[in-house]
């Protein structure tokens, strides 16, 4: 339809040199969208992006990896103590000559048993451990191994603490051991990169 006919003004016309826009692709580039209308390869390719709600960090902090670190304890507990209850089963039933359907029985009650405590207590201890974490992440605010050496810690004193002040040091020199070496084992290509930008560490 000619706008002439409808009496609105012709605001588009090909005399202006910004509407003589070419719709085909010049010769060597990729093909035009028939959808959209413009060359893909005029668009910069870049790594995938990711969204993240505002104000929201780069990578998932302790308080998302509470819940993983207590679930796994729990199951890596219970694993642990249902094959030592199987162990200690098979033992104490060959010994008592015990067989058949008392046998199984008795197995079954070991394999629950000691699985079910183990898996209580790494629980508790990865309850103890993420919250003193998350408590450090956000009372330090921010997230480094000064605070997993400092959780493991506490959560190895608070836990002996009800067995007298030896017993409670102990559990903490324990946690700051296992701590301090996965500190040392998860920054080790730091370390590495420190050695090589440090003459005088290499000269020793």
């Amino acid at each position: 339809m000619d706008n002439k006919d409808t009496g609105i003004p012709n605001m588009y016309s090909n005399a202006d040199p910004s509407m003589n826009i070419s719709v085909h692709s010049p010769q060597g580039l990729a093909p035009l969208s028939p959808y959209l209308n413009f060359d893909p390869a005029y668009l910069q390719q870049s790594q995938p992006e990711f969204i993240f709600p505002e104000g929201a960090g780069r990578q998932r902090g302790r308080f998302e990896f509470a819940f993983s670190q207590i679930g796994g304890s729990c199951m890596i507990g219970a694993a642990i103590g249902g094959v030592g209850g199987l162990y200690n089963g098979v033992r104490s039933t060959s010994l008592a000559g015990q067989t058949g359907k008392l046998r199984r029985t008795q197995l079954l009650n070991y394999v629950m048993k000691q699985g079910a405590a183990s898996a209580n207590t790494l629980g508790v201890l990865a309850v103890m451990y993420s919250s003193f974490g998350v408590l450090l992440s956000w009372a330090r605010g921010t997230d480094d191994e000064a605070n997993t050496v400092a959780a493991a810690t506490a959560t190895g004193l608070l836990y002996k603490s009800s067995a007298g002040l030896r017993k409670c040091a102990v559990g903490g020199g324990i946690g700051f051991g296992i701590a301090a070496l996965y500190s040392l084992w998860m920054s080790r290509d730091r370390i590495q990169q420190f050695r090589q930008m440090n003459p005088a560490s290499r000269d020793e």
